[in-house]
Parts: C-alpha cells; sequence; structure tokens
C-alpha cells in the first residue's frame, strides 16, 4: 500500500483540514460553549469538540475512504488493529483549557501506516503555531527545521509533568516521582499532551511524563519526537502500544533513560504503578 501513497499529498490535505479547523475553532472562541463532562468532572467535552472532530473525519473519508479513523469523540472507527493507513485525530487536546483560558490547546493528527508514523501535525490554535512532519523530512516548528536532540541530562531537565502524579493517587506511587522531580532543573505543566509532546520535540522540554493518555492525545507528537532523534515508551520503560494507550514518556535519549531506570528502580522496591485502572 505504501509504494502507492503520496504522503507529501496526504500532509497538504491534513494542512489543510487543521488550519481550517483551527479557523472554525477561533472564529467562535467568545461564542457560548455546551460544555459536558465525561468520566469524571474534570473530563471535560464540549459541541466544539464534537464539531472539528466530525469535520476532520468527513475531510478524511471522502478523500481515502479506504483509510482507518481513531477519534476520541466518536466519529472513528472501530480498530483492532494496525494494518492499512490509520489517522489518530485529536479535535482538541487541552479541552479544560480551551473552556477555561481560551489559550494552550491543539488540534491534532497524526497517519500511520501498519503502525509506521508517516504525517504528524499539531497546531496552536490561538497562536497559529504549526509543528508537523513528514516521516524521513524533517520536523518543522512552522517554517524551522528542528535540529536533532542531543542526549540531555535529568540534573539539567526541564520535566513536564502534572501535579496530579506527584500527589497521592490511584495510578503510581508518587514516591516513584518525587526523586525524579527533585534531581531536575525544574517542571512544567501546560495541559495538552499534544503541545508538551512538541515542546520535547523543538528542545523546550527534555521529557514529558503522564500515566494516562489516549491514542489520539499522542498520535502526532510521537511522529515528530521520533523524527528529531527522541525516545518514547511507556512510563516503566515497556514499548507503547498505539492502539491501547496509558502511561506515556518521551524525551531526549539521555533524560528517557534516566526517568526509566529511576522510575524501575521504584517498581522494584515494591511501589505501585496501576496502569490498567479505569
Amino acid at each position: 500500500m505504501g509504494e502507492n501513497i503520496n504522503w507529501q499529498e496526504v500532509y497538504q490535505l491534513a494542512e489543510s483540514w487543521i488550519r481550517e479547523a483551527g479557523r472554525i475553532i477561533k472564529e467562535t472562541i467568545e461564542s457560548p460553549i455546551h460544555v459536558e463532562t465525561k468520566s469524571s468532572p474534570d473530563d471535560l467535552v464540549t459541541d466544539k469538540d464534537r464539531e472539528i472532530e466530525r469535520f476532520l473525519t468527513e475531510k478524511i473519508r471522502e478523500q481515502f475512504p479506504d483509510h482507518h479513523i481513531v477519534s476520541e469523540e466518536g466519529y472513528g472507527d472501530r480498530v483492532n488493529a494496525l494494518s492499512g493507513v490509520l489517522w489518530l485525530i485529536d479535535p482538541i487536546d487541552g479541552t479544560m483549557n480551551f473552556v477555561h483560558q481560551k489559550r494552550n490547546f491543539a488540534v491534532s493528527i497524526g497517519v500511520y501506516e501498519n503502525g509506521v508514523g508517516r504525517v504528524g501535525l499539531i497546531l496552536d490554535v490561538m497562536t497559529g503555531d504549526l509543528y508537523h512532519v513528514v516521516k524521513g523530512q524533517g520536523a518543522f516548528f512552522n517554517e524551522h527545521r528542528l535540529p536533532q536532540l542531543h542526549a540531555g541530562e535529568l540534573e539539567k531537565a526541564v520535566f513536564g509533568i502534572n501535579a496530579t502524579w506527584i500527589n497521592a493517587n490511584r495510578r503510581v506511587d508518587p514516591e516513584i516521582l518525587r526523586p525524579i522531580v527533585r534531581k531536575t532543573r525544574g517542571t512544567r505543566s501546560y495541559g495538552s499532551a499534544a503541545l508538551e509532546m512538541a515542546y520535547v520535540a523543538c528542545g523546550w522540554l527534555d521529557a514529558y511524563f503522564t500515566m494516562r493518555l489516549s491514542p489520539w492525545d499522542y498520535g502526532a507528537g510521537l511522529i515528530l519526537i521520533e523524527e528529531v532523534g527522541g525516545v518514547f515508551s511507556h512510563a516503566d520503560g515497556r514499548p507503547l502500544d498505539l492502539l491501547k494507550g496509558g502511561s506515556v514518556l518521551v524525551g531526549k535519549p539521555g533524560v528517557h533513560k534516566a526517568i526509566v531506570e529511576m522510575i524501575q528502580a521504584g517498581l522494584a522496591n515494591g511501589k505501585y504503578f496501576r496502569e490498567e485502572l479505569e
């Protein structure tokens, strides 16, 4: 299948669609938003999430009817395998930021072929900044080609981590993570996994960690990070499952390695790590 796919054409179409999606959101940013909760009071969805996902899925199906779509709000397909071409779509990544701040949220599109990332785009809607990649052609921040990431050192790292994980929670013993945080230069949390992964690709963050992401959250980000020599896995070092989701750790190679080793040491000491919680 790959021999017949013009990935530059796929990229150009995806870029036009993601920019149009951004325009739709931005033009109505001051309009009333209908907000609902999903699994918990802090798991939000808006009518705009659904509108943008419907817009993107319709465009993809019209142009590429044999491609499959995995998306957040239910307009995608039921996908159990990575065969063929798969689009991972997040219409608004950072919905809480969208609702509360009207900034720091993104539209994210990742396109995979037989499990290999081919095209990735992350649009910061309010700034208009586009992080984008076609595999093998370099990763870019707008028109600026991103350099390859150096190994990095944990002691000099700025670490993307939400305070949820270093306080009492059901998924990971905070005593696994507190020594890592203490060892870094500093921490940041921006509230959008797609943007935080883009920041890792740009070298603005040295690593990003979370215990709970879905494929549409990281679909584009992984392709960006891989293109610049970054590393990704589940938080305990296992290979990341592109369809299942769960914990995610991305970063510069040396920083990623140091964090994984400290997490594994914590697990070896009997501290809890519960990725399968619902």
